[in-house]
């Protein structure tokens, strides 16, 4: 009966673990190479496309031609700028440490 069970922990962590790495990031070969208008979007850019990211992902659902994330970006600035966008909207963490008065 034990074996049975080492048997089932066994498949479940590797199911486990197989979710896990399907999450993993890829590279992103667009990354740095200009758009059809010929510019690579960076920090302000990102900033600006991580705090309208609620309504762009709404109308991404409706329409083809419009993605919540620009892949014709600077690297790391342009990820930077979109997290930091993202937290300014969805409030950050900031707000469940606040002390509240009794």
């Amino acid at each position: 009966m034990k074996k049975h069970w080492l048997m089932v922990f066994v498949v479940l962590a590797v199911i486990s673990l197989l979710l896990l790495v399907s999450c993993v990031a890829g590279p992103n070969p667009a990354a740095g190479v200009v758009d059809a208008a010929g510019k690579t979007y960076g920090f302000w850019s990102g900033l600006w496309h991580g705090i309208i990211s609620p309504v762009t992902f709404i109308i991404s659902l409706f329409t083809k031609n419009v993605n919540i994330y620009e892949v014709h970006n600077s690297g790391n600035w342009y990820n930077f700028g979109f997290i930091l966008g993202v937290s300014v909207i969805f409030g950050g963490g900031g707000y469940g440490t606040k002390r509240r008065r009794k």
